[in-house]
């Protein structure tokens, strides 16, 4: 399966991996925000819409919303976040992504930046 990475002005990588698109914290997020310690996901939305609110994120450096830089149908987030919002401070995109998108536009994907 075809894998391709492409990152978001506001901090993001997104993972195209098939038909699925995974959103995550990049290096650029982690260092924005800083440490992470707190999140709120949306556990209501069935799709999201270019800068949608994605999560709600309380770090060292900042409390802000990540938008996202895609619209697509939500095929799943990432729960453990909930417990566990310090996954978003590794390194590791198992354990920093956010949530999952199918049915997207691929000229919104190819848009984002090849470049953290």
């Amino acid at each position: 399966m075809e894998k391709q990475m492409k990152y978001s002005e506001n901090g993001l990588w997104v993972l195209k991996e098939g038909d699925n698109y995974r959103i995550g914290l990049s290096e650029k997020g982690q260092d924005d925000l800083g440490e992470v310690m707190f999140v709120e996901l949306p556990n209501t939305l069935d799709e999201v819409r270019e800068n949608d609110v994605l999560l709600g994120v309380e770090g060292a450096k900042a409390v802000t919303e990540l938008l996202s830089p895609l619209t697509g149908v939500v095929v799943r987030f990432h729960a453990e976040l909930t417990d566990n919002p310090e996954k978003l401070n590794s390194m590791d995109k198992n354990d920093n992504w956010i949530l999952e998108l199918k049915d997207v536009e691929p000229d919104a994907f190819e848009k984002l930046s090849a470049e953290v």
